[in-house]
């Protein structure tokens, strides 16, 4: 045996025995206790039934919690020495200290200090909540020791596995491994742990003595430098509810503050003002203590948004309340302004993040999930500090570290030179961020991080460390010199391509509850204005922060167990309920009692001719002129096409009895065939289109049988609720069985031919509709889901040559490869949309719309739509039951700008509404020249100033300048900030504003009215 490979066997073995060393066991902790289903707090504990529990007891129940408490007596023994309490009650559990919440038993923090110097006959009462768990099986009580912390063996248990970490990962011939082999090996040959106490402290401080010089060692002057901040990544939601999550927060704070008190020099970096605010709510004592300690420098609030959310899913608009709820709490509370977007575990980033983070007053944006794949990525990703550019130009200065950055045991040497060794950018940086503390569930730094990194500030052999905020990190980047590296679009991550498809329902409630925003803001703001009806500022501040919460990137991605989906779909039923009421009583308010007349409301920024269900007793409507419109009897209710301006309304004369001759049908349809004025399809006895015709050029658009249903086996090596494989397609379920095929309407307004078939396990009824006059043939769709681990999709494989395809995403679109040529190509198997995609050529192109569907994959001149899945882990019951969504197509002649798809998406998911009584005289609030500049958002400003707010978007990637008509009196317009902070004044004529927009770009305008129009 070598003399080297015995200095290895040594130190391990030593090693090893450091726990058995560290602490001197005085006596065990006999708890008493009593186990609940309720959520309570320290104050309410009195009058409760405590009872004796012993080692080796199993408690409580799934979701409860246990309450237990011991009293202490500082024994003589312990006299001017370091006390621990060393806690096992089988599970995670908050420790209050007598009556202050003061630190917890989790996974990496097994004691609780009482005190760093001990007076004989001091008491402690400990009193412990303690979280039973997720499953069935009960947690075991384990046994509980007051200890004496033999700090000086700590310190030198921590001295040695510094110094025997670094010459690991040293060259094994360098001269700094022979000098640190020498010394251990007289280390080896000092320590004695057969001594006890006050013999062996003087023992361990001799070999620390020994140690020093080497610890003391510095590096030269290449070295490179990591800028640590410590932190606590923290699932709002994940494999334990939020509940759960309220006692987390708690449990990561107070360990952090115990370990302030100890170590002045350390700073602590939390995200996610949801959990400030919880503990607010919950923990006010313990807020105090924060409140206290950010103002002190020491916890440093920072990450910009209100919880950390996906970036796939959510709106534009979403995006930025996200940023606005998010650095408004920040400021408001603490005073400090974040610069940061700081999401550490989010499944890949937007095109758009950029210009959203730029136009929220956000400089910086860091990670570190894009590096954290699988061995099957092929192109990993290039970068670590670069200028990210988003869609329309906006650069953020961007870190992106290594995944092991994200969850890392603790800070040594080891750790650190990875850090360094592992960046994919070898030229052109000499810094990087590093993340250190233990997270997912909280936790945050123990001692022991803290104490290496006392020892590693300029070690040699180990990148320099400096300690702080993150936004020293990139304020000394921009002092240095940015890196010559810019990556442009969105940062795709390949992998967890299935959360853009995973609980379906959660999904479809998030589409509808924006949709609601867009209609309670917009509907709530005219009739602040026309009637004085109080804007509902508190009301939706509070409904923003639910939805908010349920963007969270293992809520809305559908990443989490079970009762975690089951409260959101609660939380978000009841929250679309509240939205959709508030949006109703606004167009109500805009009306008067005439049971004569009924109104439509269009939100859209364009007029509309829609159809629309009348109310019960209406037979018929009339316009100003006394023209009846055609209507339309179906399954017991009448429909009527309706025209309203451009965000806007207009009134008709409701009709008790049917008047006028019939309308002529535009729309046929029979079980094979449907068609109108532009359109004609062909069916097959499945329901499949085995030809899509367009009347006015007389191209047949079907390459293959289009609206094929296709099922596959989905079953992926790990990560169940989060992926989709890529060999997924050499799997697939046959779908043979035969569809009944019936015509369900046939005109005068549209037709409907109802499928009914069996797709494996599962029921599909589908209504296959299309109205006079239209472009968008749409399939309103039925499904009783009844597959485990499944995957379906609906195919269109249409004759449109194209390299790439288009997918809309916040505030535009990107263009993806719809082919596997390179890697990163191949990687893109699965992307993500919002309400279309697209195929297009230089004069004509096909489109899928949807109404909440995200998921989609493109390969060559097939679409294929993501309908469903149904993974079992950690939610075994994901997506069972019924699921009701709406698909579509619609293709247009000549190019891109001008085509219609962008509109056919915002028509399919924002229905116009029809109010009974009447309004005041037709009215649009506010019209665009151009058709390719949208207003996405207009509401009353968050200060309660009264001023509109006004958000736009150019949305087919075209520089255009356009004339915004305000039907309002305007006494003045400013260019504001996605923050409504106002930067400029713009000129306005009348209520005529003009605009110039680059490609994508988002604009925000502030406006003050001249008191109340009168129409």
């Amino acid at each position: 045996m070598s003399e080297k490979k015995e200095i290895l066997f040594h130190a391990e073995k030593l090693l090893n025995k450091r726990n058995q060393f560290m602490m001197t066991k005085l006596s065990s902790i006999d708890f008493s206790g009593f186990t609940t289903m309720e959520q309570l707090f320290i104050h309410e504990m009195d009058g409760r039934p405590f009872e004796s529990i012993a080692p080796g007891q199993r408690w409580g129940e799934k979701w409860g919690y246990g309450w237990f408490r011991s009293m202490i007596v500082v024994p003589q023994e312990a006299e001017g020495k370091r006390l621990v309490a060393l806690l096992d009650f089988g599970s995670e559990a908050t420790v209050y200290i007598n009556g202050i919440v003061s630190g917890a038993k989790d996974l990496n923090h097994h004691y609780v200090t009482l005190t760093r110097s001990a007076q004989a006959g001091e008491r402690f009462e400990i009193v412990a909540e303690a979280y039973a768990g997720q499953t069935d099986s009960q947690p075991m009580f384990g046994e509980s020791q007051l200890c004496i912390f033999e700090e000086e063996v700590y310190q030198f248990f921590i001295d040695m596995e510094c110094l025997y970490d670094l010459r690991n990962h040293l060259d094994a011939k360098s001269l700094r491994v022979a000098e640190i082999d020498r010394c251990l090996t007289q280390v080896f040959a000092t320590i004695d742990l057969t001594l006890r106490q006050e013999l062996l402290e003087e023992n361990v401080k001799q070999c620390r003595q020994m140690m020093e010089p080497l610890l003391a060692c510095m590096n030269g002057s290449t070295a490179p430098t990591l800028y640590l901040m410590g932190q606590s990544h923290l699932d709002v939601a994940w494999l334990w509810p939020i509940a759960e999550t309220k006692r987390k927060i708690a449990r990561t704070m107070s360990n952090q503050l115990a370990l302030m008190d100890e170590y002045p020099e350390y700073t602590y970096t939390q995200s996610q003002p949801y959990l400030f605010q919880v503990v607010k709510t919950l923990y006010p004592e313990l807020y105090g203590r924060i409140k206290q300690a950010v103002k002190e420098g020491r916890i440093i609030p920072e990450g910009s948004m209100w919880v950390e959310p996906d970036t796939n899913l959510p709106s534009g608009e979403s995006l930025i309340r996200q940023a606005m709820h998010g650095k408004r709490f920040f400021k408001d509370e603490f005073g400090v302004d974040n610069e940061m977007l700081w999401l550490p575990d989010v499944f890949g980033y937007s095109g758009n993040l950029p210009q959203i983070m730029k136009g929220c007053g956000i400089h910086y944006f860091a990670s570190t999930k894009l590096f954290g794949t699988y061995d099957n990525v092929a192109d990993p990703f290039p970068h670590n500090t670069f200028l990210w550019e988003g869609i329309d130009g906006s650069q953020i200065l961007t870190h992106l570290m290594n995944y092991g950055d994200y969850y890392p045991i603790r800070i040594n040497p080891s750790f650190l030179i990875h850090q360094w060794s592992d960046r994919v950018q070898l030229e052109g940086i000499s810094t990087r961020l590093t993340q250190f503390g233990h997270g997912d569930g909280g936790g945050g730094s123990n001692r022991d991080d803290l104490e290496f990194m006392r020892r590693l500030g300029n070690l040699e052999g180990v990148p320099k460390t400096k300690h702080g905020s993150p936004i020293e990190f990139f304020e000394d980047q921009i002092e240095k010199g940015i890196p010559d590296a810019k990556y442009v679009g969105e940062l795709y991550y390949p992998a967890h391509r299935g959360t853009y498809t995973t609980q379906a329902i959660i999904k479809k409630l998030n589409r509808k509850a924006e949709i609601g925003f867009r209609e309670a803001e917009l509907w709530g703001a005219a009739a602040e204005l026309l009637v004085n009806r109080n804007y509902p500022h508190e009301d939706l501040d509070r409904l923003w922060k639910t939805l908010l919460l349920h963007q969270f990137h293992d809520i809305l991605p559908g990443s989490s167990i079970h009762r975690v989906h089951e409260e959101a779909q609660l939380e978000l039923m009841a929250l679309n309920e509240n939205v959709y009421d508030m949006a109703t009583d606004t167009r109500n308010a805009l009306t008067d009692d005439d049971a004569s007349r009924v109104t439509v409301f269009n939100s859209l920024s364009w007029s509309r001719k829609e159809l629309v269900a009348l109310p019960a007793g209406v037979h018929g409507i009339a316009d100003g002129n006394g023209a009846v419109m055609p209507v339309q009897l179906y399954e017991g209710v009448r429909y009527a096409e309706v025209e309203a301006p451009s965000m806007g309304w207009s009134t008709y004369k409701a009709e008790a009895e049917a008047t006028g001759a019939p309308a002529a049908s535009a729309v046929l349809a029979t079980e094979s065939r449907l068609e109108n004025e532009w359109i004609a399809l062909e069916m097959n006895e499945r329901g499949e289109l085995t030809s899509i015709f367009d009347k006015e050029t007389g191209t047949e658009w079907a390459a293959d049988h289009c609206n094929v249903m296709r099922m596959y086996r989905d079953q992926n090596s790990d990560f169940d609720a989060w992926e989709i494989d890529r060999r997924y397609r050499l799997a697939p379920v046959e779908l043979n069985a035969s569809a009944k095929v019936s015509v369900t309407a046939n005109g005068p307004l549209f037709a409907n031919i109802r499928v009914e078939r069996e797709l494996n396990q599962s029921i599909m009824i589908q209504d296959v509709r299309l109205c006079a006059g239209s472009l968008r043939v749409e399939f309103h769709t039925t499904i009783h889901w009844r597959e485990k681990n499944k995957l379906l999709k609906v195919d269109f494989p249409v004759r449109v040559h194209a390299n790439e395809s288009l997918q809309e995403i916040q505030f535009g679109y990107v263009k993806r490869p719809n082919h596997a040529s390179r890697p990163h190509d191949a990687d893109r198997y699965e992307v993500v949309q919002h309400k279309w995609s697209a195929l297009a050529e230089a004069n004509r192109g096909f489109a899928l719309l949807n109404d909440c569907k995200y998921g989609i994959s493109v390969n060559d001149n097939t679409m294929s739509l993501t309908l469903l899945r149904a993974p079992t882990w950690p939610d075994e019951t994901s997506d069972q039951g019924t699921h009701h969504f709406t698909y579509g197509f619609t293709f247009w002649n000549g190019a891109f700008l001008g085509s219609p798809v962008v509109r056919e998406a915002y028509k399919l998911n924002y229905p116009v509404s029809l109010v009974s009584g009447g309004g005041r005289e037709a009215q649009s609030l506010l019209s665009i020249d151009q058709a390719n500049v949208i207003a996405e958002t207009v509401k009353l400003a968050e200060d309660g100033s009264g001023d509109w707010i006004v958000r736009l978007y150019e949305c087919k990637g075209a520089s255009v300048a356009c004339e915004l008509h305000f039907g309002l009196s305007i006494k003045a317009v400013y260019k504001a900030n996605m923050l409504e902070e106002k930067n400029v004044e713009l000129p306005h004529e009348g209520g005529n504003v003009l605009l110039q927009f680059r490609p994508f770009e988002v604009k925000t305008i502030r406006l003050q009215l001249n008191g109340r129009n009168k129409g």
